[in-house]
């Protein structure tokens, strides 16, 4: 994985699993690096990861088996595609709106 130095690391590690996600790449009940684990295949520390995990525990994408460890929610794929569709609908579509209009074009060259 590389990041980009635009975005927060562990923002780009969430997006990463929801990317994974979406492809199927991780299903429900698939357990996933521990924390320990995935910072040193990444080569990040391990509270930058912790901080990812937090992030999608608490949106409901992943869960933690005490002392098993971290594994996909059987929802994950659905909250997954909530969240981004509301994120290209409030930065995305704007941003996209806007450029059509400075270039003078409109919706019709989607058809």
């Amino acid at each position: 994985m590389e990041f980009d130095s635009n975005k927060p690391i562990f923002m780009q590690i969430v997006d990463n699993f929801h990317e994974r996600i979406l492809q199927g790449e991780l299903k429900p009940e698939d357990r996933i690096l521990s924390v320990r684990e995935l910072g040193a295949e990444l080569g990040v520390n391990p509270n930058t990861v912790m901080r990812s995990y937090e992030r999608l525990t608490a949106s409901g994408i992943i869960y933690n088996k005490r002392g098993i460890g971290y594994f996909i929610s059987d929802g994950a794929k659905n909250i997954v595609e909530q969240l981004q569709r509301e994120d290209f609908l409030t930065n995305e579509v704007p941003r996209i709106k806007k450029k059509l209009e400075l270039l003078g074009l409109d919706s019709s060259i989607f058809n």
